[in-house]
């Protein structure tokens, strides 16, 4: 097992990606701690992997709130010792974000993944650093999205949020590498397995006054194997970027874009 008790943070654990990771973790020997302002998915993530085996424990924290994610990430050194990775895996209602053209889009709706993402990835990283830096060991890790590296049509402020991401991934990897943490990212492509990846194709679908299996097959069209990339294979990469087998990459994003976006 690659991460065999290793001890892992998983921020937004109740949604897809959350879940998804959640589950690899915990099949490859993790100790989880599980959070999410809704505390009853995450309580049903940790239900299914707990029958399964896996240590875990749940909270209820806000990753936009400074003070929560310090007292919960206590929490987890008071009991666990340390902490070996931090996943953030949050997400925000996307019905009002995209399908709109970018001189239409309303200043606080660009604005607003902007913010949002680039507040809460640099506070669960920093607050997890601070603790990784003193054992001198512990991967961070973010999420993103193919937008971050090419122009695409109606992605309101998204793009720049998943780039400033991206760019966040290697300025944290710059200055925390010589004290042992990595910083990587995952940039996959599409997941429409994912709930919210299904919301979003509805937006452009609509905007584009074309069927969401017509939207999917587009994009999908553009990947060499002709398909998006999936939920498992998104979560299986993380658990090898968060193991001990991955210990020469960190200030880097995974490209998961099946082909459609060269590395």
């Amino acid at each position: 097992m690659m991460l065999k008790d290793k001890v892992a943070v998983i921020y937004g654990a109740g949604g897809a990606v959350g879940g998804a990771v959640a589950r690899a973790f915990a099949r490859e020997g993790a100790r989880l701690f599980l959070t999410g302002r809704n505390r009853a998915s995450v309580e049903a993530v940790a239900k299914e992997v707990a029958f399964n085996g896996a240590a875990v424990r749940t909270a209820e924290v806000d990753a936009l709130k400074e003070d929560a994610i310090n007292g919960h990430l206590q929490s987890v050194v008071d009991e666990a010792g340390r902490i070996d990775i931090s996943f953030n895996a949050v997400g925000i209602p996307n019905t009002k974000l995209q399908g709109v053209s970018l001189i239409d889009l309303a200043l606080d709706q660009f604005s607003l993944p902007i913010a949002t993402y680039t507040k809460s990835y640099l506070l669960t990283a920093r607050l997890a650093a601070r603790r990784m830096v003193e054992k001198k060991s512990g991967v961070i890790m973010t999420v993103t999205s193919t937008p971050s590296r090419t122009g695409i049509p109606l992605m309101g402020g998204v793009g720049p949020a998943m780039a400033a991401v991206e760019a966040l991934t290697r300025n944290l990897s710059a200055e925390l590498a010589r004290h042992g943490v990595r910083v990587v990212g995952l940039r996959p492509l599409g997941m429409p397995d994912s709930g919210t990846i299904k919301e979003v194709y509805g937006l452009h679908a609509k905007a584009w006054g074309v069927s969401w299996d017509q939207f999917h097959d587009l994009i999908a069209s553009r990947t060499h194997p002709r398909r998006l990339t999936t939920l498992a294979e998104m979560a299986n990469a993380a658990a090898f970027m968060a193991s001990d087998q991955a210990s020469a990459m960190t200030g880097t994003i995974l490209n998961m874009s099946l082909g459609s976006l060269d590395d």
